[in-house]
Parts: structure tokens; C-alpha cells; sequence
């Protein structure tokens, strides 16, 4: 069920309790549970917090730890399962989902108590109504009961029978010959089946797309606004969460202008009410239009051009002539190349002043009149200044920095400790890293399109990267490199279909296992960001009879064996043409 006034039903419900938090392993979710341990603090609660990758991790984490508590929390995973029948929890545990991902579970929507969503009911598309998807079948299976007791009646076998089967007899009125009892259950059973046939379209239809709901981390600084303990640090890890899914493409940016208006308002607020206080902190959140550049800030104005998608894509930077066309905008910018291949922050204070404009002022121009998007960025005194998506960039490739001696669990405290003004230095870090990352991808783009090794199936396209990777055995890093390669392959190939068509990228995992992880991306001209990739590789797998791991909470991430990669392309390739 609904739950939509969180500080009575939800909040209050928690205080003195102990509560076991789950967190995806992902940006948005790790803001949102840095928000919540912020309120639990506040109120002395005792809370465990455990990041989790995947639905096995989810399991595991409740076998764990069910023994101590009996209010559990699920941020950004849990909704798209059902709970219950994953867990098989007692029945006085109570589970709390405010996840993102979408759709929900039928069985989780309409849970009487065990199950609690955080969220609007209006605001979900599409929930099939209650009766078109659960049957009520105790009225079926009495009238068969009663078909089987005036069987054995007529049989003989006793006098009780008899003696029941008549008092059976007197009540029924009229009395139905056994012909007429086998044309109703005849028709019963054809309705079901009806029944059945209309549920699985129904259900179809509902699951047939995965997608993105409103920010978490957003969602509970709401809450924390209403319960009157928000401040500028909270607010800014909702920022960095909701910045989350506009840069990894999980929302439209309509609905992310939408959103910055009410964020607008609390940063206003907010920032009037510590100066009234006169206990104005060095830092200070301030809305502004900003490039979407990489990292620029913290890099060279070429190599923030060169890696991010989309100046690369749209001036074919791998390519001489895009190279060159590079040279020509920041001539025509007025900015040296020798000033351009500095530190942005070593670059002279007059042409840091005029970037952005001078951008702006050349980005039809140069095709990217997409360049410029609203944005929050945060300042720390006069010196350090970061816009929310370097927070996310960098975050990203903390939660990618897995090694032989550093845990998941590792990264994820180590990403959620970056958040924090006391550990400056693990930011600086994961933006280090970072550029690491997205140079890498562009190298990797670079040499995929040279080699045209992405191949179209007439339906789709895919890239298969032959060797194990450092950076994209990872899924945020490979889903990155994906989109990267489609948007490069669309930009040059001369094929008319090709934004029309969506990719799948693959990697291997793990050589001594045999195993790869896929990736599917929709299409460049898709306007929604929904993905169907979920249910057709599912459908797939059914129809290759190849086994599938679809342990993530992104169903459009999968896991398989290498050797059975081609058979199951192959079936794709029918399921899709």
C-alpha cells in the first residue's frame, strides 16, 4: 500500500524502534540514505544500514540481520519484486520501499500491511485495478467441493453420506441435474481462462517497460523539511541525487526543470534563514546555467570537450577533422590553446569569467546548442567550487573503484563519506578517478568506431569488447561506454534507421567463470527514457533456453555465460525484427 504522509505514518511509526536500512548501490540512493541517517541521528535512533548490488545481496542481507529487527527500510531497491514472496518475512515485519525504479509490483502495490511504498498512488502510471489481476477462487473451489460431496453421495458407500448428501440436497434449491453442474463448471473454468488471458496482457503491458520515478534522495528531503531539520548539507546530497538521474539519462529533463523549481525555492529558504540566524556556514548553494562538459572545472577545457559525450558526438572529436573543428571553435572563442590545455582553475580570471558565455554564444554554431542546462553548484569560502554533477561523476567512479582489497562495502562508505565537507580529499579522489574513467571510454570509443566493430542485426546494434576491462566490468562504467558508442555511431554512420535503433553492449566478467555482462540502450531518437530491454531479455532467454542472471535492480543489466551469447543474440534478433 500507499503511504503518502511520511512524517505521521512512516517517521513517527520508526521512533524507538530499530530499523535495518538497504541501500542500492547507486548515487541517488546513497544520498537519500545519508539524508535518513542525518533525521536518525537527530532523534537517537538505532539503525543498520547495508548496501547491497543486487537481488542475492538483498536476500542476504535480511537472512542476516532479520533476527533484530522488525522495521525494515528498502531505499531505491525492493520495489519492483515482490517482498514478500522474496524474503518470506514474519508476519509482523514491516517493510518501508521508497524506491525509484518503476514499475512497482502489483503485490507490493496492494499489500494490506506488510508492505508500505513511500509515494503518491496518482502520480504511477498505469497500476491495473485490484480485480483485474487477483482471482477470487474460494467460491470456485467450494462449488467443485460440493460437485465432489454429490458424487460420493450417490455412490452409496454409507448412510452418513446419504444423510449429508440429502440435507446437502434440501438446502440447494432447485437442484441441478449432473449435466447441468458439468456445463457450469465447463463455463467457469472457460471464463477463468479468459480471465487469465486478459491478466497476462494487462500485466504485459504494465512490466513491458522499465523506468525511473521521482528522485529518492528528493523524496526524503522532503521529509526532513516537514519534520523541520533540513539544512544546506541535506539539500545539496538531494541535489546530487536528483542530478544523478538526469545524467545517467533515468529521467526526462522535463520533468528535472520541474523539479529545480521547488529546489529553488528551498535554496532560497534555506539560505535566508542562516542568514537571519547569522550563523552563515563557508558554504553556499547557488542555482546556475551551466555546460554540460565534464568536470571542467577540475580539468583542461580540451580534455573536458574531447570526453564528454555530447561535444564529442556531435563534433566527431576522435576524428582529425573533429579535432580540428576544435581548434577552430576555441580560436573563434578567443581562448589560447595554451590557456585551453591548462587546469580550468590555472586558466586567467578573465577568460574563466567569459567561458560560459562564450560557449553559449557558439553553440548553434557548432551543433551543440544542447550544451547548456540549469544546474546547482556549491561553494566551500572563495577556493573550492563544485557544480553537483562533479559530485556525481565522482561518486560514480568511487562506487566503480572495486579492487582485490577494497569491497564493495568499501566503496559504498567511501562514496557516501565523499558527500561529507570533512572528507574534501576522497572527493578530489573520485574526481581524479573520474577523468581516469571518461578518458578511458573515450579511448575505447574511439578505437570501437576506427575498427567499426559495432554490427547491426537489422534490429538492433551491438559491441562486444573481447577482454576483461578494468573499468567497464563494472555496469555504470559500461552502460556509460554504451551510450557513448551508440551516440558516436549514429553521428557517423550513414545508415537512415540508425537513431531508431537501440544497442547492446557486452563485456566479459569473469574468465575463469566464463561469464559477460550485457547492457541494453535505447535508441538515440527515443524522446522517453523508458527501456524495454527488461522483459525482451527475458523473453530471449525463454526462447534460446539459455540461463539468465537478472540479479540487478536495472533490469536492462544482465548477466551470462559467454557461451551462450550467440544463440542468445540470435533469439533476440527474432524476438526483436
Amino acid at each position: 500500500m500507499f503511504i503518502q504522509d511520511l512524517k505521521n505514518d512512516f517517521y513517527r511509526q520508526l521512533i524507538g524502534k530499530r530499523i535495518l536500512i538497504i541501500v542500492n548501490y547507486d548515487v541517488d540512493a546513497i544520498c537519500a540514505s545519508k539524508i535518513l541517517q542525518s533525521l536518525f541521528k537527530y532523534d537517537h535512533m538505532l539503525y543498520t544500514v547495508v548496501p547491497i548490488m543486487g537481488v542475492t545481496g538483498l536476500r542476504r542481507a535480511y537472512s542476516e540481520h532479520q533476527g533484530d529487527v522488525k522495521y525494515v527500510l528498502l531505499i531505491n531497491c525492493g520495489g519492483c519484486v515482490d517482498i514478500v514472496e522474496l524474503l518470506q518475512p514474519a508476519e509482523d515485519v514491516t517493510f518501508y520501499i521508497c524506491d525509484s525504479h518503476r514499475p512497482l509490483d502489483v503485490c507490493n502495490v496492494y499489500s494490506d500491511r506488510q508492505v508500505c511504498i513511500l509515494g503518491d498512488p496518482a502520480l504511477e502510471e498505469n497500476i491495473p485495478a485490484f480485480e483485474t489481476i487477483f482471482y477470487d477462487s474460494d467460491g470456485e473451489d467450494e462449488d467443485d467441493d460440493e460437485d465432489g460431496d454429490d458424487g460420493d453421495s450417490g455412490a452409496g458407500d454409507s448412510d452418513d453420506g446419504q444423510a449429508d448428501g440429502d440435507s446437502v440436497e434440501r438446502e440447494r434449491a432447485p437442484k441441478l441435474s449432473r449435466m447441468q453442474r458439468h456445463e457450469q463448471r465447463v463455463m467457469r473454468q472457460r471464463a477463468r481462462r479468459q480471465w487469465e488471458s486478459e491478466r497476462d496482457r494487462i500485466m504485459f503491458d504494465y512490466t513491458q517497460f522499465s523506468y525511473y520515478g521521482r528522485s529518492t534522495a528528493l523524496y526524503i528531503f522532503e521529509l526532513a523539511w516537514k519534520l523541520s531539520k533540513d539544512n544546506m548539507d541535506l539539500l545539496w546530497w538531494a541535489i546530487v541525487g536528483i542530478s544523478e538521474q538526469l545524467l545517467l539519462g533515468k529521467i526526462e529533463s522535463g520533468a528535472y526543470t520541474l523539479e529545480l523549481e521547488h529546489i529553488q525555492s528551498h535554496v532560497s529558504r534555506l539560505t535566508n534563514k542562516t542568514n537571519d540566524q547569522n550563523t552563515m556556514s563557508a558554504s553556499k548553494i547557488s542555482f546556475e546555467k551551466d555546460l554540460h562538459l565534464v568536470l571542467y572545472r577540475h580539468w583542461t577545457v580540451t580534455e573536458s570537450m574531447r570526453y564528454s559525450r555530447y561535444s564529442a558526438c556531435q563534433m566527431k572529436l576522435w576524428t582529425l577533422r573533429g579535432e580540428k573543428r576544435l581548434h577552430e571553435l576555441l580560436v573563434e572563442m578567443g581562448l589560447p590553446l595554451v590557456h585551453a590545455r591548462q587546469t580550468y582553475s590555472a586558466m586567467d580570471l578573465v577568460l574563466r569569467k567569459e567561458f560560459y558565455s562564450m560557449v553559449e554564444q557558439l553553440a548553434e554554431k557548432y551543433s551543440i546548442p544542447d550544451i547548456v542546462y540549469g544546474t546547482f553548484t556549491l561553494s566551500y569560502g572563495y577556493r573550492s567550487r563544485y557544480a553537483a554533477a562533479d559530485y556525481v561523476y565522482a561518486l560514480l567512479a568511487i562506487l566503480q573503484s572495486v579492487k582485490k582489497h577494497k569491497t564493495p562495502e568499501d566503496c559504498f562508505m567511501e562514496a557516501s563519506d565523499a558527500l561529507t565537507r570533512q572528507h574534501r580529499q576522497l572527493l578530489n579522489v573520485g574526481i581524479d578517478n573520474a577523468k581516469l574513467l571518461h578518458a578511458a571510454i573515450f579511448r575505447q570509443v574511439q578505437s570501437c568506431l576506427e575498427a567499426h566493430q559495432v554490427h547491426s542485426t537489422g534490429s538492433f546494434f551491438y559491441y562486444v569488447l573481447q577482454e576483461e576491462h578494468a573499468f567497464f566490468s563494472y555496469p555504470y562504467a559500461l552502460a556509460l561506454l554504451a551510450k557513448f558508442v551508440l551516440h558516436g555511431h549514429v553521428a557517423t554512420t550513414r545508415v537512415r534507421q540508425a537513431p531508431d535503433l537501440p544497442l547492446i553492449a557486452t563485456c566479459p566478467l569473469d574468465a575463469t567463470q566464463g561469464m559477460c555482462l550485457l547492457v541494453g540502450i535505447a535508441p538515440v531518437r527515443e524522446d522517453s527514457p523508458k527501456n524495454f530491454f527488461g522483459k525482451a531479455f527475458d523473453q530471449a532467454a525463454q526462447k534460446s533456453k539459455t540461463s539468465l542472471l537478472q540479479d540487478f535492480f536495472e533490469p536492462s543489466i544482465v548477466q551470462l555465460r559467454q557461451s551462450d551469447l550467440t544463440r542468445f543474440l540470435d533469439a533476440l534478433t527474432v524476438l526483436l525484427t
